[in-house]
């Protein structure tokens, strides 16, 4: 999808009045905002939000303020989609998980996806000019790099800390939350100085071109056996080259790609509460229930019926 189509949705919503940023441009703005769930507490050198994608619908988002802003995804899982952030190329990567982005004050953090999975995270927003990072690390003097996707262990888990807080904010967390805080400022600025990876796309993965023939021929075909010849036929591979390329470009095997999109199909069926546990089994691909049902557990942790209680 190209960025004018993004753009174009990000401004409709924003016409509609369903993505005003905030007027004080403190945190991420969605569009949709009802596709995301948050929950946030604030502290004097950062807020953290924890974010959750509720609904399977194409959303764009946008960030550009005094602050720092610090992703961590657990799992992001798209169709399609690009992520931005100034002064770094576009990315097209349609699955990741533990991996952060990190956009300095000032730059503008863009993209859009049409989720795959419902991804969840958080945002750090830390404020540069904050006392606390001022009198020994002068931290907001320093020039930080943008970076995208990337993993560091030692941040991840300091992230990790302060994500807990959320759940249980008041003032006796105060201390502690300030030492994180600290810490955070600390890793960031190790991480800073680190060389930065280069910038190119993954080798030996398919086509944009390919990949999205791929997708609609899935999606046409989810109540069919579809097979990994006739997937690897479709692009000119061999099926041994073709499933190296295809979990390359997509994260995972063909036969685990096809499994999520018929369990996620099936989900679809179930919330619109039409047909029976075992007629939508067979519209997405399974013949008996037992091996429907067998499925849908394993990848969501409970049954057809479950699930469908769970959302009525």
């Amino acid at each position: 999808m190209p960025k004018m189509w993004a753009d174009a949705m990000l401004a409709d919503a924003i016409t509609r009045g369903l993505a005003a940023p905030p007027a004080d441009n403190s945190v991420v703005a969605f569009a949709p905002p009802s596709v995301l769930q948050r929950r946030t507490a604030t502290w004097s050198t950062v807020k953290v939000e924890t974010t959750e994608v509720v609904r399977h619908e194409p959303f764009s988002y946008e960030f550009t303020a005094r602050r720092h802003l610090l992703i961590a995804s657990e799992r992001v899982d798209r169709y399609d989609g690009e992520t931005l952030v100034d002064g770094l190329p576009r990315s097209h990567l349609r699955a990741w998980r533990r991996k952060m982005t990190f956009v300095p004050a000032g730059c503008r953090f863009f993209g859009w996806q049409k989720p795959r999975a419902l991804s969840r995270g958080a945002h750090l927003y830390i404020d540069p000019r904050s006392s606390l990072l001022q009198a020994d690390l002068r931290f907001a003097d320093i020039q930080f790099r943008p970076r995208l996707f990337f993993f560091d262990a030692d941040l991840w888990e300091t992230v990790a800390k302060l994500k807990a807080q959320v759940a249980h904010a008041d003032r006796s967390q105060n201390a502690y939350v300030e030492a994180l805080s600290i810490a955070l400022a600390y890793e960031l600025m190790r991480v800073n100085e680190s060389v930065l990876p280069s910038v190119s796309p993954a080798r030996g993965g398919l086509p944009e071109w390919q990949q999205k023939k791929l997708i609609q021929y899935i999606e046409e075909r989810l109540a069919e056996d579809v097979s990994l010849s006739s997937l690897a036929e479709l692009v000119h591979l061999s099926p041994y080259h073709f499933s190296r390329a295809f979990k390359q470009s997509f994260g995972m095997p063909p036969h685990r790609y096809l499994t999520d999109r018929r369990i996620e199909r099936a989900k679809n069926l179930l919330a619109e509460r039409k047909r029976s546990v075992t007629e939508i089994g067979l519209d997405v691909g399974y013949c008996e229930t037992s091996s429907f049902t067998s499925a849908f557990r394993k990848l969501t942790g409970e049954t057809p019926t479950d699930y469908r209680r769970r959302v009525a």
